[in-house]
């Protein structure tokens, strides 16, 4: 089996030709392609793997001002969205250092307990001063108006309660004050 032919010339015979082993190639094969582990299967062709629609790592054009583009873009947003927070972060610092200094530690602390600024609570009952009076009227007429039974919303009366412990608690802070100056005037 050393030759592709038969013995003895049988071509004219009607004798076909026989493969030789490792040897003979098809018309127009490449060499390695289909061939065994030592054949040259590791063996690449560039062209070839395009052609069959392989992947390479080669990018067209397009594709890469595309992938500029959205990474451009994206780089935009998170800038934009990181000076956004800091800014954010900053005025809440402000308005955080702000409040505390308008108002004393214990109204501070009050503030953050029942969850309602004094501010907040004074506009919520429509008062402009620390009267008690008017504060229990106001309070008194819009819990009964703002009552579920009527056609209220719930949500408000919780407000006005909120509001009205608020204003209390305020009243009460003044009213320690007070005593304790009493008693450092006395002394």
């Amino acid at each position: 089996m050393m030759l592709g032919r038969a013995r003895g010339g049988d071509r004219a015979q009607g004798g076909a030709r026989r493969p030789v082993r490792g040897g003979a190639r098809a018309p127009g094969a490449r060499a390695g392609a289909g061939q065994g582990p030592r054949g040259g299967e590791g063996a690449k062709d560039p062209a070839g793997d395009r052609a069959r629609g392989g992947c390479d790592s080669r990018m067209s054009p397009q594709a890469k001002y595309l992938a500029q583009i959205i990474l451009v873009g994206a780089q935009v947003v998170g800038r934009a969205f990181m000076r956004a927070l800091r800014q954010e972060f900053a005025a809440s610092r402000a308005a955080a250092d702000a409040r505390g200094r308008s108002e004393r530690p214990q109204s501070a602390a009050a503030s953050r307990i029942i969850g309602i600024s004094l501010q907040e609570a004074q506009q919520i009952l429509n008062v402009s001063n620390l009267n008690p009076e008017e504060i229990q009227k106001n309070y008194d007429h819009l819990f009964k108006v703002n009552d579920k039974s009527v056609g209220g919303s719930f949500y408000l009366q919780s407000k006005v309660v909120r509001a009205k412990e608020r204003l209390d608690e305020e009243l009460r802070i003044q009213a320690k004050d007070e005593k304790e100056k009493g008693w450092k005037a006395e002394t």
